[in-house]
């Protein structure tokens, strides 16, 4: 018990170390102060462990404290210091900085276009911009979206382009509770976005890019190609391709939706239970090499090596760079005969990861990563302790099964912060679904070996696609199981720290039996009942009105209380993607439902009264004739959609128009316009593709 207990701090001393330094990164990117505080707070606490070191050693020890505060101190700076310089917008040389509107952009493509519904997509770095003055340093990545044209089949990884149309500034929708795309690929460097016609950009001769990353995509392509050869079905193959070097785009999206469903979508990350496997191939072949004290120092060498060729391989997402750092410790703890603290060693791997980049803290792979394995060290013992078993081959599935449960214990907040659902038929997906995985993604590694004899390929792409085609049978089935997938679940960022810390707690309390942690625990109960209480009643007291950021489409919810009836287009009624990115998370958010009526609510054609305000929607050619003088109707909100035939100032005349909304369905340069008119009429006008969705909060 010695792990739970005083001695538990002692076997993590990193721990100490990757507290304040979070906790600097968070500070320093919430409030945004500026450098010189920070590096003021930097030398202040280098400058105390400096003295604190010249001071006499009595004195040191009786003030021993001063120095963990100043080494928090510093730590908690170092961490604000680094997430300001990897802030984009700080560096000068930034696209978003200094740049005029006839700019032409000097692109390299950072990666090769991928192939979407309407267009496709690559990210591209800047290597300079040119204008009148000749050419200027600019930095900076952005998303380039290319109209689907032949000519797009000569662009690939290093292809250099000129940009001859101005760049836009990525946005997110601004939907309540929606996914915010801007942060997130403001956290990978990428600011900025374009979409061209042929004509915008011209392909310039030679290529700029990575000797390393071009043989890595090269492999990536060769591996790709081998199972699309040798596995049969479509299905079958995108999977193959996920589980061995993380390519998604050949992804069922069905498919994908079963396993997130049924709580086994990690299997298709690649993550720690790929990296082990691979960790745990690696030694086997290479244990002879120990044999010989002439070879016995290529071992380790060889391993780490293999561990971060198919890190690379497989993308360098920050779950497998953990994974792979984690193993890399443990094999030079190995080597040099030092017993290592796995914790330690997990502590170790996160902070030298959110060095290299502090924004990988909000990355959702990132933080279930740790919160899996973490919670299978900490409780895959005493899960596994619950039962004692004599059968081998039934204890083995109970291993297996304690490993699955003790993963779910840290990882249930942050999945339904994230997702909004709890799978509770993991523990019948999981028990199956990993060590099948694993066996198929061994069976990947030997058939690429083997892909030069096409006799023995063709038989093992059969037998992987036999076993693939199983596990997806099993985990689809499991997901048509009734009352085991609990949805619409929303947890608030402080709900979500009151049940972390409830679990923590809890746990702690049920393996020590300590008092404290007892009344710790009932606290945090007490916290998270409380912000759950007062979350339902003003739940239940609310009323909105919410027009969507809907691309090309109208969308309007008229909530009150737990309930909300939808105006818009009837496709968006359908459980498809515009449905479920952009509306379902505003609903789980203001736990609402659907209903054929409201209080208070009324509708005749394009007019609406809810909750004393008068709201007009206008798609299509209306004329108003003005009133007498001082006797105009209140139109509180006007809900403009399309492009129709509109006197606005003819319409302002005869209404007394309080506000103006422009939804997703307004083309650009008529939203343009009727700004202008607005602005004329000093009425305020609110263009949710540029604002963001619109929110009237009503009571």
């Amino acid at each position: 018990m010695a792990l739970y207990g005083s001695y538990y701090w002692k076997k993590i001393p990193f721990l100490k170390l990757l507290l304040p330094f979070m906790g600097g990164i968070i500070t320093a990117w919430y409030l945004q102060p500026p450098l010189r505080l920070w590096l003021l707070l930097l030398l202040s606490g280098l400058t105390s462990l400096a003295v604190f070191f010249f001071i006499p050693l009595l004195t040191r020890f009786r003030f021993s404290f001063l120095s963990g505060l100043a080494s928090t101190l510093v730590l908690f700076s170092l961490g604000a210091v680094l997430t300001w310089q990897k802030d984009i917008r700080h560096h000068p040389r930034w696209l978003g900085n200094n740049h005029g509107s006839g700019d032409a952009w000097v692109l390299a493509l950072d990666e090769s276009p991928v192939e979407k519904a309407k267009s496709f997509k690559a990210i591209a770095r800047v290597l300079y911009r040119v204008n009148d003055s000749g050419r200027v340093a600019a930095d900076g990545r952005l998303i380039l979206y290319f109209k689907k044209d032949s000519c797009i089949k000569q662009l690939e990884y290093g292809s250099i382009l000129l940009l001859k149309k101005p760049v836009q500034e990525i946005k997110s929708t601004g939907n309540p509770g929606g996914f915010d795309f801007k942060q997130y690929s403001f956290f990978q460097g990428i600011t900025h976005q374009v979409y061209l016609q042929p004509h915008e950009f011209e392909i310039l001769p030679g290529k700029k890019g990575s000797w390393l990353k071009k043989q890595v995509i090269a492999s990536g392509k060769n591996i790709v190609s081998i199972l699309r050869r040798y596995i049969p079905g479509e299905k079958e193959a995108g999977l193959a391709e996920a589980l061995l070097i993380g390519y998604k785009d050949d992804l069922d999206p069905a498919l994908v939706q079963a396993y997130t469903n049924t709580g086994v979508v990690h299997i298709i990350a690649i993550s720690g239970l790929h990296l082990g496997l691979i960790y745990w191939l690696l030694t086997l072949l290479l244990k002879p090499l120990l044999r010989s004290q002439k070879t016995k120092w290529l071992h380790p060498l060889l391993v780490i090596s293999g561990l971060w060729a198919f890190s690379f391989l497989a993308g360098a997402q920050p779950s497998v760079l953990r994974s792979a750092l984690m193993f890399s410790c443990i094999v030079i703890g190995e080597t040099f005969s030092r017993r290592t603290s796995v914790l330690n060693t997990l502590a170790v791997s996160a902070f030298l990861l959110l060095c290299y980049s502090p924004f990988w803290l909000w990355d959702v792979g990132f933080q279930l990563s740790y919160s899996a394995v973490l919670s299978i060290l900490l409780f895959r013992q005493p899960v596994y302790n619950w039962f004692y078993i004599k059968n081998k081959l039934l204890d083995a599935f109970w291993k297996l099964n304690a490993v699955t449960l003790s993963a779910q214990v840290l990882t249930l907040p942050f999945s339904i912060y994230h997702f909004h659902q709890f799978p509770a038929s993991f523990i019948l997906t999981n028990f199956l679904a990993v060590p099948l995985s694993s066996a198929i993604l061994l069976a990947e590694i030997f058939l690429c070996m083997i892909s030069f004899f096409p006799w023995l390929a063709v038989l093992s792409g059969k037998i992987i696609s036999f076993l693939i085609w199983f596990m997806n049978a099993w985990v689809e089935r499991a997901g048509q199981l009734p009352f085991l997938l609990w949805e619409n679940l929303q947890l608030s960022m402080t709900q979500g720290i009151s049940l972390m810390l409830l679990l923590v707690t809890a746990s702690y309390w049920l393996l020590e039996k300590s008092k404290p942690a007892f009344f710790a625990a009932l606290t945090a109960l007490l916290c998270f009942a409380m912000e759950r209480s007062v979350s339902f009643i003003q739940a239940s007291r609310q009323e909105k009105i919410i027009v969507y950021n809907l691309p090309q489409k109208k969308g309007l919810d008229l909530i009150r209380g737990r309930a909300f009836v939808f105006t818009g287009d009837s496709d968006l009624q359908e459980d498809g993607f515009a449905r479920n990115f952009h509306l379902k998370p505003a609903r789980i958010l203001n736990r609402v439902s659907e209903t054929g009526r409201l209080d208070g609510l009324t509708r005749y054609e394009n007019y609406i009264r809810f909750s004393g305000r008068n709201i007009l929607l206008i798609d299509e050619p209306v004329s108003f004739l003005a009133p007498p003088e001082n006797r105009k109707p209140v139109v509180d909100l006007l809900i403009l959609s399309g492009h129709p035939e509109l006197d606005l100032p003819g319409l302002a005349a005869a209404l007394d128009i309080r506000q103006v909304v422009l939804d997703g369905s307004v083309p650009a340069w008529k939203a343009l316009y009727w700004k202008k008119e607005g602005d004329s009429l000093r009425i305020p006008c609110h263009d949710v593709s540029v604002n963001g969705a619109f929110v009237m909060i009503l009571n």
